[in-house]
């Protein structure tokens, strides 16, 4: 289920950013990890990688 969320945030995240949802996903993923939450932070490197894959596979 949790990898679903994942794809599902990512998705739309990217719909949402473009281009620029890498970068916000990492920066979600750095407040995380600096504050402490490390399952936050996993969560969010999670989707970064998502998003990655997206823009790998759109570039074509």
């Amino acid at each position: 289920m949790e990898v679903i969320k994942t794809a599902e945030i990512a998705h739309a995240l990217y719909r949402a950013r473009g281009d620029k949802a890498e970068v916000e996903a990492a920066r979600r993923e750095r407040r995380f990890r600096d504050a402490g939450n490390d399952d936050e932070a996993a969560h969010w490197r999670a989707i970064r990688v998502s998003v990655r894959r997206m823009r790998g596979a759109n570039q074509g």
